[in-house]
């Protein structure tokens, strides 16, 4: 049997290898773990303010990446289908995204127009702000999207991948500032997409 870390690090080879071979994409995942990091301090002591950065400024970045700039073709790399790689995501495909983010969008419409429709989701010293309404529902948003992947994946697979689907996506910032740190570099020089030689490297071992 796996051990904790080797599934983790599992994930993460599979999450790089398939879904992010876009230098753009890449340094969109840079300065989203940045903004991520800065929510994860701020969190501490303004929770709200720490989850608008989270979901305006690193979440925004992270799934631009994802949505416009990744290729959707074969993947000639790992040698599977675009549609392959969707059916076997541990995470979020692109699909469970969309419902998400139909639901993200949805809050700072209600936020604004119906600020009453949420005062069932935020306590009482936030009622009446748009900024603090939103961004409490997001707060819930945001745990409850991490909670109920985590609650599928035990179903549908084991505690123990859901437990370390949860932590890589926890600790993605840190990871993703030391992988992908050098691409802004690559993409200013002209390099569009990464040719992945250290994935191909070890396809042939």
């Amino acid at each position: 049997m796996k051990t904790f870390q080797e599934t983790l690090r599992e994930l993460r080879w599979d999450d790089h290898r398939y879904y992010h071979q876009s230098r753009v994409n890449q340094s969109l995942h840079l300065f989203s773990a940045l903004s991520f990091l800065v929510a994860y301090v701020v969190m501490f002591f303004d929770p709200i303010l720490a989850t608008l950065i989270g979901w305006l400024i690193a979440m925004s970045l992270r799934q631009a990446g994802h949505f416009f700039f990744e290729p959707k073709g074969f993947d000639q790399v790992n040698q599977v289908t675009h549609e392959y790689k969707e059916s076997i995501k541990v995470g979020y495909n692109l699909k469970r995204k969309e419902l998400l983010y139909v639901v993200w969008v949805l809050f700072p419409v209600l936020a604004w127009w119906m600020p009453t429709s949420l005062d069932w989701l935020v306590p009482v010293a936030y009622q009446g702000n748009f900024w603090s309404v939103l961004g409490a529902s997001w707060l819930i948003l945001g745990v409850t999207g991490l909670l109920f992947r985590v609650a599928q994946l035990w179903w549908q697979q084991s505690l123990s991948v859901a437990l370390i689907w949860m932590t890589k996506i926890l600790t993605d910032p840190f990871h993703d500032v030391v992988l992908y740190h050098k691409s802004p570099i690559y993409l200013l020089k002209g390099e569009w997409i990464d040719s992945m030689d250290h994935v191909k490297s070890t396809a042939t071992h």
